[in-house]
């Protein structure tokens, strides 16, 4: 019987994640927020622009949270919870808020879920880019 060592999302991956985002973002002239969770949903990273809107930090948290549960890009889950969407309960379901708003992206290594980012403050198409563009990044 062979085991696996799986290495976790670590805080100089989270750096990393949150570092390339944010300057993806400041590239294209857009304030964010950026969040990147562990496997087990417990914060590794969080910054915000200076000139970010507020909500931008609970966006791009609730964004990671949701790609991490479903381990699924959120852009890729936004038409499942539209009113004729098989997951269209699922929004207000839990306790704990879900975001289907593209810009949280899962993390994986040796395929395998360890942790999720999340970027919100831009447009959703802005969002998503900068989280892949982060993970892009991770992945050299």
């Amino acid at each position: 019987m062979s085991t696996t060592t799986l290495t976790p999302l670590t805080i100089a991956d989270a750096e990393i994640l949150v570092a390339t985002a944010a300057r993806a973002a400041e590239a294209a002239g857009v304030t964010v927020s950026v969040t990147v969770l562990d496997a087990g949903g417990h914060l590794l990273a969080f910054r915000r622009d200076d000139r970010a809107v507020l909500i931008s930090g609970e966006t791009s948290t609730r964004k990671a949270y949701t790609a991490l549960q479903l381990d699924a890009p959120t852009a890729d889950l936004v038409d499942l919870v539209k009113p004729d969407g098989p997951f269209h309960s699922l929004t207000t379901a839990l306790d704990r808020p879900l975001l289907f708003i593209a810009g949280g992206i899962p993390v994986h290594r040796d395929g395998r879920l360890v942790g999720a980012i999340g970027v919100g403050g831009g447009a959703p198409e802005q969002d998503h880019s900068f989280a892949a563009a982060a993970l892009a990044e991770l992945g050299r």
